[in-house]
C-alpha cells in the first residue's frame, strides 16, 4: 500500500517551473499534442494516450479527453510499487487523483504497466496510426531509430523488424494478458499491433518512445504503399 500524501504533497507532484518536467510531456505541452493529433491523427477524438515512468512515480493522461486539451492538474500519478500489478477490472493505488470532475484514468492503465515491468521502459505510447497492419519489413533507413526490444541498440539498415499483432478487445484493458503473451513471445519487438485499433510503443524515455512512434508510422505508411505496388516488403528487391 502507497503512503497517504496530503494534497500539498499531492499536487506538488503535478506543479513545476522545469518547463520540460514529465507532466508537462503527458500533458501534451512539450509533446506538440496539436501536430500529434490533427497531422499524424495519431490520437484523433479522444483515443491514444501516454504514459511516463520517472522513479517511482508513474505519470498517467486522464481517458476521455482531447489529448490537446489535457492540462498538468488533469494527470494521474500512481506509485509504480502498486499493492497489486495492474490488471483488467483491479483496484489501483493513486497518490493523486485530478480534482476536475468526469476524469477517469486510461483504460490503458495495465497494458502501460506490461511495458514497464516487462521491458523496463521509461515510457509507453498508444496511438490510433491508420497505417498499421500485419508488419515485417527491412531494407530501410528509417530502421535504424528503432531499437530492439524498445530499449535496446537500435536497429540497421539490413535487420529485419517484426512486430507481433494481436486481435482487439471490446474493452482496452482487456488486451493486457494478449499483449503480455507476444511481448513473451517476441523479445525483440518495439512494439505491439493491435489489429483494427492501434500501436503501443515503448521506450528508455519518452524523447525514444516519440522517436519510435514516429520512425514505425513511417515504416507502416511506407509498407502500405510498397504493397499497394506489390513490392516486398522483406528483402532489398
Amino acid at each position: 500500500m502507497s503512503k497517504q500524501l496530503t494534497h500539498e504533497e499531492a499536487e506538488a507532484l503535478v506543479t513545476s517551473d522545469d518547463p520540460e518536467h514529465y507532466v508537462r510531456v503527458v500533458s501534451g505541452e512539450i509533446m506538440d499534442a496539436d501536430a500529434f493529433s490533427a497531422e499524424l491523427g495519431w490520437v484523433t477524438g479522444t483515443g491514444g494516450g501516454i504514459s511516463i515512468r520517472q522513479g517511482e512515480h508513474v505519470y498517467l493522461a486522464p481517458s476521455g479527453v482531447q489529448k490537446e486539451r489535457i492540462k498538468p492538474e488533469h494527470i494521474f500519478v500512481l506509485p509504480f510499487a502498486q499493492s497489486s500489478v495492474p490488471k483488467p477490472g483491479s483496484k489501483r493505488d493513486f497518490l493523486r487523483i485530478p480534482s476536475k470532475k468526469g476524469l477517469s484514468e486510461s483504460q490503458c492503465t495495465p497494458l502501460f504497466w506490461n511495458a514497464f515491468t516487462m521491458r523496463s521502459a521509461g515510457a509507453c505510447i498508444h496511438t490510433h496510426s491508420q497505417h498499421a497492419g500485419t508488419f515485417k519489413i527491412s531494407h530501410q533507413e528509417m530502421i535504424k531509430g528503432v531499437r530492439i526490444g524498445g530499449v535496446g541498440k537500435t536497429l540497421s539498415f539490413f535487420n529485419t523488424l517484426e512486430i507481433p499483432i494481436i486481435d482487439n478487445t471490446a474493452v482496452e484493458e482487456d488486451l493486457t494478458e494478449s499483449m503480455a503473451a507476444a511481448m513473451e513471445k517476441y523479445p525483440d519487438a518495439p512494439a505491439i499491433l493491435v489489429r483494427r485499433h492501434g500501436v503501443y510503443v515503448w521506450g528508455n524515455t519518452w524523447e525514444q518512445a516519440k522517436t519510435q512512434s514516429e520512425c514505425l508510422d513511417y515504416l507502416f505508411e511506407i509498407a502500405v504503399k510498397m504493397l499497394l505496388a506489390k513490392l516486398p516488403l522483406v528483402g532489398d528487391n
